[in-house]
C-alpha cells in the first residue's frame, strides 16, 4: 500500500522523478555534471518566470534550512542589521540563524496567529537603520500565508533588502518576481517543487549577489557567493548530491509542463476537498480563511481524540499527518496538500478520518 504523505515535505513524488535517480554515476568535476547543474539553474529561472537579466539561480547541497541560513548569513554586511518579521517557528529560526552568525537582529513579533502589522514593520524600519528584512512566505507552523506585497513595497521605499524564506511556498503559492522584486528567495527541492530532499536553491537579484560578494564570509560552506561564483564558471566548491540533482531536473521539467499556476490550482482543489471534509466531520480549523495558505491546514484536536492515537490510526490506513509545534503540539494537527497525490487519495483520507471519528 502506498503511503500518502500529508506532512509538509518531504512529499510524495512521481514515478518519473523517482526513476531519475537511476541516472549514471558522475564525477562532480566532469563536464557532464556541469551540464546538469547549468540545466537546473536555467530551468529554475524559466519555471518561476524571473527576469533573466535581473536574477540568477544558485544551488546548494543541503536542506531548505541550509539555504535559508546561507541567505541570512551572506545577505547582511559586516556591521549591518537585520529585521525579521516573525509569526511562527520559521521566522524565529531566521532570527536564531542571524544571532548564531553574529548579526545584529531585531524582531517584529506578530504572534503565531496573525500577519505582521505593516504599521509596526514600518515604524521599526523608520526608527533604526536596517540593511535587510527577512520574512517567511508560508509559515507551516500554523499554515499561515504572509502577504508579501506590502512588505516588499516598504522595503523598496526604504532601500532595505528583502529576504524571503519560500521553502514551503514556492510553486505552491503565487510569487510574482517582477512585481515584488525580492532580493533573495530561498527554497528546497522537496516540497512544492516535488523533488527529493538534499538539494536547495535560491533565486537572487544579480545586483544583490554582487553586493554579497564584497562582504567577508561568515561561513565556509554557507557563503552563498562562493557557490554562485563556482557555478558561474561551471564548477562546484564542494561535493554535490548528484543523484538528487537528477531528480530535481526531472521535477522542474514536470513543473514546467504543469506550470506553476496549474500546480497551485491543483493544490487548491485538494485543499478544498480536505477542508470541506474536515468541517463536515466537526473539526475546527485553526485560522480564518483569509490567513490560510493553499497547501497547509491546521486543525484543532477535539478533546476526546489525542494526536498520537489519531496519527497511528491514520498511518495504518496509509496516511501520515503532522503534529503541531511548540505550544500548539498538544492541541492541533496539520494536513499538507502538496506533492504528487491524486484528488481521490484526499477523498480516501477524509473517509479514513470519518471512520476514526465514528469509533471515537
Amino acid at each position: 500500500m502506498r503511503t500518502i504523505l500529508l506532512n509538509p515535505g518531504p512529499v510524495n513524488v512521481s514515478d518519473r522523478v523517482r526513476a531519475a535517480l537511476l541516472g549514471p554515476d558522475l564525477c562532480h568535476r566532469e563536464p557532464e555534471f556541469f551540464d546538469l547543474q547549468d540545466a537546473i539553474r536555467a530551468r529554475l529561472l524559466q519555471v518561476f518566470q524571473t527576469p533573466a537579466d535581473e536574477y540568477t539561480a544558485v544551488l546548494l547541497t543541503g536542506s531548505g534550512t541550509a539555504m535559508v541560513e546561507a541567505m541570512v548569513s551572506s545577505g547582511v554586511p559586516r556591521g549591518g542589521r537585520l529585521l525579521v518579521a516573525e509569526n511562527g517557528v520559521y521566522g524565529e529560526r531566521m532570527a536564531r540563524m542571524a544571532r548564531a552568525h553574529g548579526i545584529d537582529v531585531d524582531v517584529v513579533d506578530a504572534g503565531w496567529m496573525a500577519r505582521p502589522s505593516i504599521d509596526a514593520v514600518a515604524a521599526r524600519l523608520d526608527a533604526s537603520r536596517f540593511d535587510a528584512l527577512a520574512i517567511v512566505h508560508h509559515e507551516t507552523t500554523t499554515g499561515l500565508l504572509n502577504d508579501l506585497e506590502p512588505i516588499a513595497a516598504l522595503c523598496r521605499r526604504r532601500g532595505v533588502r528583502l529576504l524571503v524564506d519560500a521553502v514551503s511556498a514556492l510553486a505552491g503559492e503565487a510569487l510574482d518576481f517582477a512585481a515584488l522584486r525580492p532580493d533573495a528567495v530561498a527554497c528546497t527541492a522537496n516540497k512544492c517543487v516535488q523533488g527529493l530532499p538534499g538539494v536547495s536553491f535560491a533565486l537572487v537579484r544579480r545586483d544583490f549577489m554582487r553586493a554579497m560578494s564584497d562582504v567577508a564570509e561568515r561561513s565556509l560552506y554557507l557563503h552563498l557567493p562562493r557557490h554562485f561564483e563556482e557555478q558561474e564558471r561551471r564548477s562546484t566548491p564542494f561535493t554535490p548530491s548528484v543523484q538528487i540533482a537528477y531528480a530535481l531536473r526531472e521535477a522542474l521539467d514536470e513543473l514546467f509542463e504543469e506550470t506553476v499556476a496549474g500546480r497551485i490550482a491543483r493544490y487548491a482543489r485538494a485543499t478544498a476537498i480536505v477542508r470541506a471534509g474536515l468541517e463536515s466531520l466537526g473539526f475546527e480549523l485553526l485560522l480564518p480563511p483569509e490567513l490560510r495558505s493553499t497547501t497547509m491546514t491546521a486543525v484543532k484536536l477535539p478533546p476526546d481524540l489525542g494526536y498520537a492515537a489519531l496519527h497511528d490510526s491514520l498511518k495504518r490506513s496509509g496516511f501520515v499527518i503532522y503534529a503541531g509545534q511548540g505550544a500548539l503540539a498538544a492541541t492541533l494537527f496539520r494536513v499538507a496538500t502538496m506533492g504528487a497525490v491524486a484528488e481521490d487519495d484526499y477523498r480516501r483520507f477524509v473517509e479514513a478520518l470519518a471512520s476514526i471519528v465514528a469509533r471515537a
